[in-house]
């Protein structure tokens, strides 16, 4: 990314929105968004592979592993608005399983990217597919979108929940119905 060039484009929006760019708050306004856009955009020259770091390890676990109320935030390709939220995350091993830490980073790295909730929520679970190859995965991602509350149909009130079953918490109603009972505690 190019940190001169976004600090130009910045200047010349609010010209052309009609603010004075040289004026005392705004004059450093330029930088800080330029900042921002490295820090909201930092998921795309990030790889799954760097992301996990070797935090992957075998492991006779049976049993299903959840992390929740993971706290997220991306920006809605659509409008550029930030939308937030939780995800929960569940898996069950086979044979294998990964630093708890590396979950919430798996999240961090495909929110920081231009989003749709749907794509980021299987993202998420494709990406622990990937590198767990688990009995099953299963991602549920719940987001208050900005272009809704501040635009649009201005309902602020309102989210949005998405969720990705995979392997055996999209076979078994009994694997999917335990799943989201612990997230909903």
């Amino acid at each position: 990314m190019n940190h001169d060039k976004i600090k130009k484009l910045t200047e010349s929006l609010l010209e052309e929105i009609g603010e004075d760019s040289t004026r005392e708050g705004l004059l450093k306004t330029p930088d800080r968004v330029a900042k921002a856009w490295e820090f909201f955009s930092k998921g795309y020259t990030q790889s799954l592979d760097v992301v996990i770091n070797d935090a992957i390890f075998h492991e006779d676990a049976k049993d299903m592993v959840i992390v929740r109320d993971v706290e997220f935030f991306s920006l809605c390709e659509h409008h550029l608005l930030p939308f937030f939220g939780k995800a929960h995350v569940g898996y069950i091993p086979n044979g294998k399983v990964i630093g708890l830490s590396k979950i919430p980073r798996i999240i961090d790295m495909f929110s920081r990217r231009l989003q749709v909730q749907e794509r980021l929520t299987h993202q998420v679970s494709n990406a622990i597919r990937e590198v767990l190859d688990p009995i099953g995965v299963a991602v549920v991602m719940e987001g208050v979108h900005m272009c809704m509350q501040m635009r649009g149909v201005e309902k602020q009130n309102s989210f949005t929940s998405t969720s990705s079953m995979l392997g055996q918490f999209r076979k078994s109603a009994e694997t999917r119905a335990e799943f989201l009972s612990i997230i909903s505690k």
